[in-house]
């Protein structure tokens, strides 16, 4: 019983003193929703951003570029175009800060999507609206869900224990690494099966790294949103068909942002923290034994309204196999 207590036993005590004020930071996904609000209140709280993504939306572009230069004493924001799953790409984010601001202290691999019909369970590689290939080995979703945030961390752990230049990681001179989960990781759904997997994974590599935080100074923690008004929702009328718009309630990505930095500076987030964040609610989720997400921005009352399309994707002749719908 003892080495079962020790093997749950939670990490998430309070730590060491952190501010995002004066600090670097990169994030990717930032050229829009949840990473754009975060990568902005951190410009406002004086902390440098380098914005990684395929590319910007207008307001972030805006953002980057009244950062541009360093004037003022204000904080600088840089853009570097990245692929999240090229690992090359992830590796030059780094080196790019490095040349850029002089050091490393947070980084978030924000960049995600919601199982688009382009990479999803129920359009098998090789069926026509897939763009996964039966011969590539690996689906794009699980890419960037889960293979990016698992391998930019790793990179952040290198550069904070062996830094190109500064100081290294220690209690106290701490690092951090913010990871956006979901909701999604503590419940289930038949449409989106293999966003839940890797949204259930992100929250195990979470608590997995937990006691990095006491131990070196390097605090790993997520936030799980619910139901955020960004355009991972509202450019996909596929995903739009689970609310009810009368009854469901949107949050704000301000709100998931604001819960980033919380987790990023509160003493008492200590490291493998998931902060659950809904429409004016906020939570720390519990390792074990957790109630679930619930109330305001939380809820999708349509979900099962769209379990009948996969079941009529199932029954068209030949799902699955090759060259088939």
């Amino acid at each position: 019983m003892a080495a079962s207590q020790a093997y749950f036993q939670d990490a998430t005590s309070g730590t060491h003193p952190f501010s995002v004020d004066g600090k670097t930071a990169i994030v990717t996904g930032a050229g829009s929703g949840i990473n754009f609000s975060f990568a902005a209140l951190l410009l406002s709280r004086n902390c440098n951003v380098l914005f990684a993504d395929l590319a910007l939306r207008p307001e972030a572009q805006k953002l980057v570029d009244e950062h541009a230069t360093k004037t003022g004493g204000k904080p600088r924001a840089v853009f570097q175009k990245t692929d999240v799953t090229d690992w090359t790409q992830l590796s030059r984010m780094f080196a790019v800060a490095n040349k850029e601001f002089g050091t490393v202290d947070i980084v978030c691999p924000g960049a995600g999507i919601y199982d688009p019909h382009w990479s999803n369970f129920w359009h098998p590689p090789g069926s026509a609206k897939s763009k996964d290939t039966p011969d590539g080995g690996h689906y794009a979703s699980i890419d960037i869900n889960v293979t990016h945030p698992i391998r930019t961390t790793q990179l952040a752990i290198s550069e904070f224990v062996s830094p190109k230049q500064g100081e290294k990681v220690s209690v106290t001179n701490p690092k951090r690494v913010i990871i956006i989960s979901s909701i999604a990781g503590q419940v289930a759904n038949l449409a989106t099966p293999i966003y839940v997997a890797g949204k259930h994974a992100m929250n195990g590599f979470i608590r997995s790294l937990g006691h990095l935080d006491a131990a070196l100074g390097i605090r790993v923690n997520g936030v799980a949103p619910g139901v955020i008004k960004t355009p991972l929702w509202t450019e996909h009328p596929e995903k739009l068909t689970f609310l009810d718009q009368e009854k469901d309630e949107w949050a704000t990505p301000e709100e998931v942002a604001e819960a980033m930095v919380r987790c990023l500076e509160e003493p008492g987030l200590g490291g493998g923290t998931i902060l659950e964040v809904g429409a004016k609610q906020t939570r720390k989720v519990a390792q074990l034994n957790d109630p679930g997400p619930s109330g305001p921005g939380h809820t999708v009352s349509k979900l099962r309204d769209t379990y009948p399309e996969v079941y009529g994707w199932l029954g068209e002749e030949g799902w699955g196999q090759q060259g088939k719908a």
